[in-house]
């Protein structure tokens, strides 16, 4: 898609974007992960990205963050706040993740170090941008990192490890070191994958109530639609490395205009469900998805209604 299409995808935002991505491709050999690509974030926005597993979503976050191994190949544009992100040197990126760009990875037990204290492990993510810090200077930033995200009595459990914390506890741990820097973006991994349905809530509630008090601009992947329209103020969705369709939170909701955004819908069940007939079942990877017998990437996106872009003929 055209870099002056990509910059009408927030025609809400029409002053300054945050985030742009434009033409984003990934590949792994001779593997296509993400293919032609294209959205932006205002400031303040929080964008969800939504598909089932291999889609695409969490590859091309990693990407935003340059964090994929030398077998992967990227091309297109990465702009954050002005700046081409795949033009930076590594310390200059080094000086980006972090401090400018944070992300929250989706399963805690795995991101978080075993044998090290968890208010060390926050610190550690202070430590990597602010070296100037006095040890005290650094203990009240992580004490409050940890208090914002409600941790309980976070003087005293500074010193314990992962494993003496719940599955929900943990990841706002996670949370906490992604915002103790002040971000201006944060990508939240699928953060409630791992959570049951109560915890799963608080966590939601809590990532709202950080937008809020921290001005944060999110990039909220997910295969949740449920938990999508909790978080969000525009909705993606990809399929097989393709962004299918784009539009503001409710209108995707109220008018799905891709095939494959409305079987998605038609999968979960709601207070409306006719219970005496099945849910919809997504079909396998078939890249011709209810496109006509057209492969969706001979198929432009395009604005097909105000702010509503979808890949149709």
């Amino acid at each position: 898609m055209p870099f002056t299409q990509c910059a009408a995808l927030c025609t809400l935002y029409p002053v300054f974007v945050l985030l742009r991505i434009d033409n984003l491709n990934i590949r792994f050999g001779a593997v296509s992960a993400v293919r032609s690509v294209s959205f932006s974030i205002a400031p303040g926005e929080s964008l969800g990205l939504v598909g089932e597993s291999g889609s695409g979503k969490s590859v091309s976050a990693l990407a935003i963050l340059r964090l994929l191994d030398e077998s992967a190949t990227i091309t297109g544009r990465i702009e954050f706040d002005g700046r081409d992100l795949l033009a930076l040197s590594s310390a200059e990126m080094r000086r980006m993740r972090g401090r400018k760009i944070a992300m929250i990875f989706q399963e805690p037990m795995t991101a978080l170090n075993p044998v090290m204290p968890i208010g060390d492990q926050i610190a550690e993510a202070v430590r990597a941008h602010r070296r100037s810090l006095t040890h005290r200077q650094l203990r009240d930033q992580v004490l409050e990192a940890m208090h914002a995200v409600a941790l309980p009595d976070p003087a005293a459990r500074y010193g314990d490890y992962p494993h003496q914390f719940s599955g929900g506890q943990r990841q706002r741990i996670l949370i906490a070191m992604a915002i103790v820097n002040s971000p201006r973006l944060l990508i939240a991994d699928e953060p409630t994958t791992a959570l049951d349905v109560t915890v799963q809530a608080q966590i939601l509630d809590l990532l709202a109530q950080l937008r809020q008090r921290f001005g944060l601009t999110m990039l909220f992947i997910s295969h949740d639609l449920a938990v999508v329209s909790q978080v969000t103020d525009r909705v993606a969705v990809m399929r097989q490395g393709l962004l299918l369709e784009s539009a503001p939170r409710a209108e995707i909701f109220r008018n799905p205009l891709h095939p494959y955004t409305r079987s998605l819908l038609g999968a979960v069940p709601t207070m409306q469900t006719d219970l005496a007939r099945p849910l919809v079942t997504l079909r396998g990877s078939d890249p011709s998805l209810a496109v006509d017998d057209s492969a969706p990437a001979d198929i432009s996106l395009r604005e097909i209604a105000p702010s509503h872009w979808a890949r149709l003929r």
